[in-house]
């Protein structure tokens, strides 16, 4: 258990305060460890992971007895002394060779977890190509429509757009844009379970088109990985609504009869009274201009005058 620390100084107090519950919560932090065996495919990916997540991210290079399913009093303490709430744990054995584990913790406490594993891997370094640079927002595509339905798939692409949302915003520069996570869904096995996941990252080129959107092309960065699901911690219900939780200040003030449909577009309610159709002011023409029973008579006369005096003509 850790020690209740008593600010000292302005440095202390600081930390002590940013690390305090707020209503817009700053960029999470991960933490990449080894346990107590890892292989060189593991290594290479936990590397490849934490480039791609700096500088919001700890790399813990040295190996550590450390077992997520089995026990997460590792995971507590680690949360709790570099104020971290993803994990990711590459360890290496005969019954699960080349497997990384994807954790989440609310509060300091375990939320979920996910467990892949490594068939093939490409590192970073291993492709020569242009990289991105530190600390840059992904687009991310998923392909496939089981990103949607399957439990496994819809974990895990929970916990890859938490890794690296990076800061909220509202507006994004095109060329801000640098690079793009791929992760792509295999088939079903022939048993209905999660088929492979193919990871790939590539960077954004912007070339000349002669028009004014530009020519976009994708070169492929690393790393380049093939998985498969392993074992699986949902949250308790209780718990994951209590994370999902909003904070009043955040929550949109409803507006009176308005609301949003299902294609999200704003649909308005108007409440009108009784309308009396003789005093609505219509458009001002003669054809439509308002006569008095005088002016109908005089009207009537003057036509038949005119009939009169063409009969005269003839």
């Amino acid at each position: 258990m850790l020690r209740t620390i008593t600010p000292r100084n302005a440095r202390v107090k600081r930390v002590l305060k940013n690390r305090e519950a707020k209503t817009e919560e700053n960029i999470k932090t991960a933490i990449f460890v080894r346990g107590s065996q890892t292989s060189q495919i593991v290594n290479n990916a936990l590397a490849d992971l934490y480039m791609l997540k700096k500088p919001h991210a700890i790399n813990f290079t040295k190996k550590n007895e450390i077992h997520p399913f089995e026990d997460q009093s590792n995971l507590q303490f680690f949360s709790q002394k570099n104020d971290a709430s993803l994990f990711v744990v590459g360890t290496h054995s005969k019954k699960r060779p080349h497997t990384l584990t994807f954790a989440r913790m609310f509060d300091h406490q375990l939320l979920d977890m996910i467990e892949v594993s490594i068939q093939h891997g490409i590192p970073m370094k291993d492709i020569k190509t242009p990289k991105s640079a530190i600390g840059m927002k992904p687009c991310f595509l998923f392909n496939g429509d089981v990103w949607e339905q399957n439990p496994h798939y819809i974990m895990f692409k929970s916990m890859l757009l938490d890794f690296y949302h990076g800061q909220t915003v509202d507006k994004v520069a095109l060329a801000g844009l640098e690079y793009v996570i791929s992760v792509t869904a295999g088939p079903l096995t022939s048993e209905g379970k999660p088929g492979k996941i193919y990871l790939r990252t590539y960077t954004i080129q912007l070339k000349r088109s002669g028009v004014k959107l530009p020519r976009i092309e994708l070169v492929e960065m690393g790393p380049s990985l093939d998985m498969t699901f392993g074992r699986i911690m949902e949250a308790k219900p209780d718990v994951w609504k209590q994370s999902m939780r909003v904070p009043k200040e955040l929550k949109p003030k409803k507006k009176k009869n308005v609301s949003k449909d299902e294609m999200g577009d704003t649909i308005g309610r108007i409440h009108l009274g009784r309308q009396d159709f003789d005093k609505i002011q219509t458009r001002k023409m003669k054809g439509l201009k308002k006569r008095t029973s005088e002016d109908k008579d005089e009207g009537s006369s003057d036509k038949k005058q005119r009939v009169d005096d063409s009969d005269d003509d003839e």
